[in-house]
């Protein structure tokens, strides 16, 4: 399960290997800086879906819904999951 720490850290990560300030990103999202630091570096209590959409749009990211029939991920899943993570 992807919780709001790991994916500020991915979110810094991508931001990062773009090149982009938190400023940059910041303006391009429609949220304030001090809300991606605080997303960033694990230290945001609770942030709205729509602002997280924004900036995942604007890093050209998407959040996926996946469904297991037994609530865990399989095998498959982990293995197409980090696929995706290297490209």
């Amino acid at each position: 399960m992807l919780d709001l720490p790991t994916l500020g850290k991915r979110i810094a990560e991508r931001r990062s290997s773009l090149k982009l300030t938190q400023a940059a990103l910041a303006s391009a999202a429609h949220v304030g800086r001090a809300t991606l630091d605080a997303l960033e570096n694990g230290r945001a209590g609770e942030l709205g879906f729509a602002k997280v959409a924004r900036i995942l749009a604007a890093l050209d990211l998407n959040l996926r819904i996946v469904e297991s029939a037994h609530g865990r991920p399989t095998l498959e899943d982990l293995l197409a999951e980090d696929d995706d993570r290297a490209r």
